[in-house]
């Protein structure tokens, strides 16, 4: 019975590690995310990189996109980034690299990359190949595509795109998108300010009926 029970507890805590492992295998890939990215349309895409060396950091992130006709980066403190286009003013790479006197994103932690892109290609999946830069000259490639379900070692970042509605976005319609919680501050002070008139303006009737009622 004691061997039966230290057995079965050898095999669960191996099935636990070998879980574990494969979850921090997949935690570790360059991914990228865009929730209600549509054909046709622009987004907001996130792509995580963290950093799988426990040595050295990562300083550069190169991602490839399909010749789109707009890319704009947000804003990084400490980096620099530049878009890379074609002869015909398309869109087809992001490079980002860190700043002197800025150390990148060490052993253990991860960095968002952030773009506004569009209009998305007319198909199922768009794949964004990155290149991954770190302090000790090492180049990581992630730009394996996924064949029939099974995930590579290096998988490429990849987007799965929802059907065409509507007419074609705009960059207005990211730029909305993107500030939901400003629009909500600003009608909140309003009505705010509003509240407080109208108590102001109860208040001054009734002075004024006070006032009244004395000099009668």
């Amino acid at each position: 019975m004691h061997n039966f029970i230290t057995r079965s507890t050898g095999t669960v805590a191996l099935a636990a590690g070998l879980v574990v492992a494969a979850c921090g295998s997949a935690a570790a890939h360059v991914t990228v995310d865009a929730p209600g990215a549509a054909k046709g349309k622009y987004t907001v895409a996130t792509f995580k990189v963290p950093t799988e060396s426990d040595t050295a950091s990562t300083t550069g992130l190169r991602v490839t996109v399909p010749n789109l006709k707009s890319v704009r980066t947000e804003p990084m403190p400490g980096w620099t980034s530049k878009v890379e286009r074609n002869d015909k003013g398309e869109s087809v790479a992001v490079v980002w690299t860190v700043e002197p006197g800025n150390t990148g994103v060490g052993p253990g932690q991860f960095q968002r990359f952030v773009l506004s892109i569009g209009p998305l290609p007319d198909q199922e999946t768009v794949n964004f190949p990155a290149q991954q830069t770190y302090s000790d000259g090492k180049v990581v490639a992630w730009d394996q595509p996924s064949t029939d379900g099974a995930e590579p070692e290096h998988p490429a970042p990849a987007l799965t795109l929802t059907a065409k509605s509507g007419a074609e976005g705009s960059d207005h319609q990211v730029a909305s998108a993107e500030r939901p919680a400003e629009t909500d501050t600003v009608a909140r002070w309003l009505g705010g300010i509003g509240l407080a008139l109208g108590l102001f303006a109860a208040a001054l009737g009734l002075g004024l009926v006070f006032r009244s009622k004395r000099s009668s």
